[in-house]
């Protein structure tokens, strides 16, 4: 198995990817790893003894946050994401890993890869923790706008991925909606109710955004611009929610004495909620294993998402959605 790692994606990057990189490469010593990455910025860090794991490809090239996804991937050949994904394409890696700017890794995916065949568009996962543990949401900002059969077409996809990747049998998919009963919602959420009761999945019906956070549903399906104001509330939520806490239980002598004792749970907690244990999820219906992970990931996040990688290819997960599609 060959993993290609973007290693100037991300606001850490090269350093913190290179080192998630070494990290996986001792862990996982029958994966190949290629570091994808000007010679200049790459090599340094891997001076020493390198473990025979790990190959270097140079890309002379960067694409930046603020440039345009389409334009750069088709200006700059030679930028780190469309070279990694290129050898996705050409079959000397099996599947992408990077942390770099999201609309260049789609855009690379699609010019590069290709859409698998019967899929309108694809769109972008990611796992969010609940008290139930990690569960799918998708679309989070591929496509802001979306049709009822798309809609029909992340879920199916969303299920096969929960059910591989996430190991949650029969996975319970549920339609984001103002409401639980059926009929509530726009028109979009009305019509694509319609489909996924007759879809090939385990649909339970509408969620409301609070059922999120409960773990109601394994796979929530919704449009991209929906599920990113979604993720980004719970992101911000999570954050602020471990703030105050971390200011009320210090504030005095007596509380800090107290915060001691419950010290364990709060590190149980803030694990639980740590986007890093679950690395990055693929983008979901492009031709091949594109792995997006957090901009803000370091080595640890980094590790998980190329274990994630692992999965997808040991279990032929684009394979499943081609079969499973036209059903």
């Amino acid at each position: 198995m060959r993993i290609a790692v973007d290693a100037m994606g991300g606001d850490y990057a090269p350093e913190e990817i290179i080192k998630g990189t070494l990290m996986a490469a001792e862990k996982n010593p029958n994966v190949d790893l290629i570091l994808v990455g000007p010679k200049e910025r790459v090599l340094p860090s891997l001076t020493g003894t390198r473990p025979k794991n790990i190959s270097f490809v140079e890309a002379t090239e960067v694409i930046e946050m603020d440039e345009h996804p389409a334009n750069a991937v088709r200006k700059k050949k030679d930028a780190t994401i469309v070279v990694a994904t290129r050898l996705v394409k050409q079959g000397e890696a099996d599947a992408v890993v990077s942390a770099g700017s999201t609309g260049a890794q789609m855009a690379a995916a699609l010019l590069g890869l290709g859409r698998i065949k019967g899929i309108e568009r694809p769109a972008i996962a990611t796992v969010l923790p609940t008290v139930e543990g990690g569960k799918l949401i998708l679309d989070v900002g591929a496509n802001l706008d979306a049709t009822p059969e798309q809609l029909c077409q992340y879920a199916l996809m969303g299920s096969i991925y929960a059910a591989r990747i996430l190991k949650i049998p029969n996975p319970r998919v549920g339609l984001l909606n103002v409401g639980s009963e059926e009929g509530k919602g726009n028109e979009l959420t009305q019509k694509a109710y319609l489909l996924l009761k007759e879809a090939p999945i385990n649909f339970l019906g509408n969620v409301e955004g609070r059922d999120v956070p409960y773990g109601r549903a394994d796979v929530v399906v919704c449009d991209g611009f929906v599920g990113n104001v979604l993720l980004k509330t719970a992101e911000g939520l999570a954050g602020v929610f471990v703030q105050v806490i971390k200011e009320k239980i210090t504030s005095t002598t007596v509380r800090k004495l107290g915060a001691m004792a419950v010290k364990p749970g709060l590190k149980e907690f803030a694990q639980m909620m740590d986007y890093a244990e679950y690395g990055g999820a693929p983008l979901l219906g492009v031709n091949g294993i594109s792995i997006i992970c957090h901009g803000s990931s370091k080595a640890k996040a980094i590790l998980n998402a190329i274990r994630v990688a692992q999965e997808c290819v040991q279990t032929h997960f684009i394979e499943q959605i081609r079969e499973e599609l036209p059903k």
